[in-house]
């Protein structure tokens, strides 16, 4: 199967809550841009804090939904919670390779709760704009890692040994390197953002 982080995706917005979710995401990676410039590790450990929750967040509620409605979910709360679980085995390899400082740590705190509760919010009041919001997140995370990449190879950034916890979790040789690991994230993104622009079209007009 072709590795879809090989073919850039782009959504292109269709009305104005596209547009407004597209301008969101836009301003977020702003700001990433601005602090952390080419430190690619350090990144990743906030890019991994924030795309760690709408996964959660979106299991939960469509499991109530589910419940409230007393209807089957389509598979929606199975494939919301392994995107999280994904989501939060990438930070924890990242946590590993670029060995984040105190501040930074207190930075993930602070970055999750509010990233939480704003989401949280968002999707009760419309989930098809958060999940048009998390396949923008994830667009901007495939040329992120794609960035990273680049500086690998270049030799931008040292190809360090991959750490154990990511060797486990995806079953990499026990020699893998970062490019390995980066290829396997990156691969996992380009799949969380077309799963959820695709549960973003299927909700045109739930809302």
């Amino acid at each position: 199967m072709a590795d879809s982080s090989q073919h850039p995706h782009h959504h292109q917005p269709s009305c104005f809550s596209d547009r407004l979710a597209l301008r969101i995401v836009k301003f977020m990676r702003f700001f990433a841009d601005a602090f952390f410039s080419g430190r690619y590790g350090h990144r990743a450990v906030i890019l991994e804090t924030v795309a760690a929750v709408p996964g959660m967040v979106g299991g939960a509620l469509q499991h109530l939904r589910s419940l409230r409605r007393m209807k089957d979910d389509d598979g929606w709360i199975e494939t919301l919670l392994d995107e999280a679980e994904n989501e939060r085995m990438h930070l924890l390899t990242f946590i590993h390779i670029a060995k984040p400082n105190m501040f930074e740590r207190l930075l993930v705190i602070i970055t999750q709760g509010v990233f939480y509760n704003l989401f949280f919010l968002l999707y009760l009041c419309s989930s098809r704009v958060a999940h048009r919001i998390v396949g923008y997140l994830e667009e901007e995370a495939v040329y992120s890692y794609t960035e990273y990449l680049n500086g690998v190879d270049n030799g931008q950034y040292e190809n360090v040994p991959a750490p154990q916890i990511a060797i486990d979790y995806w079953q990499l040789p026990a020699d893998a390197r970062l490019r390995d690991v980066l290829l396997k994230v990156r691969d996992d993104e380009a799949k969380h953002r077309d799963v959820n622009h695709d549960f973003a079209n299927q909700l045109n007009g739930d809302d």
